[in-house]
């Protein structure tokens, strides 16, 4: 029979030992599997914290089919500081790049087209285009602690739709004749 041990969003499943065993058999091997060290962690069972380490596994009513939760310093989906800064950072450069394309191909025909709005081909095109690059930039998805880059992809999306305004506003105010 086996037992459950809940690990944050991982389940792990080992066979149930001897009734007499030591806890301390069962949070070594849990130690060794999740790479925590063995006083990182707690394990509880039934609600109740399984301190003692020495005290056989019947005494915490361990028996087929119990769940134990391990409680630990770090939960298994949780990202390491320097991996959600290079992933924050590789976001941001993404929204630059996406944002520096817009201004280097786009500006300039949009600043043209506004000296002149009566192409209605060039309006189409110019509007498709900075559609699809704030379809681009809504499709980047920012954690809700990157505060930088959601910052970064509100002001690239401000800066498009704006372009995209100007681009409109051309359109619908009369022309001077």
């Amino acid at each position: 029979m086996t037992v459950t041990v809940k690990w944050g969003r991982e389940r792990i499943s080992f066979d149930l030992p001897a009734p007499d065993t030591p806890l301390a058999s069962i949070r070594k091997s849990l130690a060794d599997y999740t790479h925590l060290p063995l006083d990182a962690f707690k394990l509880i069972h039934a609600g109740a914290v399984m301190k003692d380490d020495s005290a056989p596994i019947s005494a915490y009513g361990l028996r087929p089919n119990s769940t134990i939760a391990l409680i630990g310093a770090t939960d298994p989906h949780t990202r390491v500081t320097a991996a959600q800064s290079q992933s924050e950072n590789s976001i941001i450069a993404t929204i630059q790049t996406e944002l520096h394309a817009v201004r280097t191909s786009l500006l300039p025909d949009l600043d043209t087209f506004l000296h002149d709005p009566t192409n209605d081909k060039e309006h189409r095109r110019i509007g498709e285009l900075l559609l699809q690059s704030l379809i681009r930039l809504d499709a980047i998805v920012a954690e809700p602690a990157w505060e930088a880059a959601r910052k970064e992809r509100k002001d690239a999306v401000r800066e498009v739709q704006d372009m995209l305004d100007r681009l409109d506003g051309a359109r619908s105010s009369p022309i001077a004749t």
